[in-house]
């Protein structure tokens, strides 16, 4: 008991050091924890069983693909839920829940196509949603499904084709509305296609404008805009559409401007290498009063990868607090990797961009916007790179314990319990 005691003083001494110092260039970490406390991200449910979801059995398709096979993965509902409730113990946080279409949960002997999906297939999560007090964000499915003909499904020149997928996404919006009338929590409501062609296409324009009337029609079902947000996510290619992809930037980044209440949703994993989304946000808040994100960490390419503290996730979270847009950018994780314990997965990830958040919140801002409009460069510099090795693990520590989380990777001794005794035994 008297080496836990001095243990706890020790790290107390460390965070008044801490906060101190922070103290000193203008932060109030204090503040800052509370803030955080406060600040929803979205947790993603095909992390857990590699976006196999319950609708379907046959393979993914649309350009999805996910890569190993680590032991334990989620094959139903219950098994899902239950590995989620275990990765969230070990994140400190507000969460929400996302959800794709295709994790509809059906009774015995019940099955409604996508096209004929309704909120009563959804009850579950809700009532899970509400176990935890959490909102609910959500994704039309438009992949891994028969109807994909030949790799299209909203942008199909085939009309039946092309009605089944508006038909998708209106069920969808319907679905979205019950989510946020249950919860309280608006629900983002995200738009994403993997439409494309391996190779050169005849027609660029064609698919595009079928692409923007499909998003007209569905976004045209009624709704209340304060609970259902829209959004549109641009890809740049994907599997088996490595020439083309109708869903480009451009296009969804103009069709957000021009329709009212319809968001843009970045992925960070969805750009030409060379691009940063950092540098995106404080473009897009310019003009958007809210955008999305898909929080992600490309290697190479859109390929997934679990979320780091590395420094474009750091970048981002700048950007974020810099914009003072907290509260106008909808965050959500989106990654799944199959090569590793998924709970880890899901920990590493959630706890990287509570770290990112964290750290750009305990930045002295206003002092550095203050050096740049005075054309301070030189201080600026010299500010930017003192910041870097500032006390920030012992204020994360703090945090942690205000929210009943571990600090350290101590964490990690739990999800090894969890996966002798739960994972290896499915």
């Amino acid at each position: 008991m008297k080496k836990e005691s001095m243990r706890k003083e020790t790290k107390m001494n460390h965070y008044e050091a801490a906060r101190e110092k922070y103290r000193l260039a203008g932060v109030d970490t204090e503040a800052v924890i509370e803030k955080m406390m406060k600040i929803p991200v979205s947790l993603h449910c095909w992390q857990g069983d590699d976006v196999t979801g319950f609708d379907h059995d046959g393979p993914l398709t649309g350009g999805i693909q996910t890569t190993g096979n680590y032991p334990g993965k989620a094959k139903t509902p219950e098994q899902l839920m239950q590995d989620m409730e275990e990765a969230m113990s070990l994140m400190p946080g507000k969460k929400k829940l996302n959800l794709h279409a295709s994790y509809a949960i059906f009774e015995k002997g019940e099955f409604a196509d996508r096209d004929k999906l309704e909120p009563k297939h959804f009850r579950k999560w809700v009532d899970f949603a509400k176990k935890h007090h959490v909102g609910i964000d959500f994704n039309p499915t438009f992949f891994s499904h028969d109807k994909v003909k030949d790799g299209l499904t909203l942008t199909s020149p085939d009309e039946e084709t092309r009605k089944f997928w508006i038909e998708h996404g209106k069920a969808c919006i319907r679905i979205s509305e019950y989510f946020a009338k249950e919860t309280g929590v608006p629900c983002v409501m995200n738009i994403w296609i993997g439409d494309g062609y391996k190779d050169i296409p005849a027609d660029r324009m064609g698919p595009r404008m079928r692409y923007k009337d499909s998003i007209e029609q569905i976004i045209a079902e009624p709704h209340d805009p304060k609970l259902v947000k829209p959004c549109v996510e641009s890809k740049v290619f994907g599997i088996g559409v490595e020439s083309y992809t109708a869903g480009s930037a451009e296009f969804t980044l103009t069709f957000a401007a021009t329709h009212e209440n319809v968001l843009p949703l970045m992925d960070n994993g969805h750009y030409h290498p060379t691009e940063v989304v950092s540098d995106k946000i404080p473009a897009l808040l310019c003009y958007f009063p809210e955008i999305a994100l898909h929080i992600t960490r490309p290697v190479r390419w859109d390929s997934d990868h679990v979320v780091l503290f590395d420094d474009e996730t750091k970048e981002m979270a700048k950007e974020i607090v810099r914009c003072d847009a907290i509260d106008r950018v909808h965050m959500a994780l989106d990654y799944f990797d199959a090569g590793i314990n998924r709970i880890s997965a899901w920990t590493v990830g959630f706890r990287s961009w509570q770290k990112a958040l964290l750290s750009a919140l305990c930045t002295p801002n206003a002092e550095l916007k203050k050096l740049q409009d005075e054309n301070r460069l030189t201080e600026l510099m010299v500010m930017q790179e003192e910041l870097k090795t500032f006390p920030f693990g012992d204020v994360w520590t703090k945090y942690c314990e205000e929210c009943g989380v571990p600090a350290d990777k101590n964490w990690f001794a739990e999800v090894e319990r969890y996966e002798k005794e739960v994972l290896l035994n499915r």
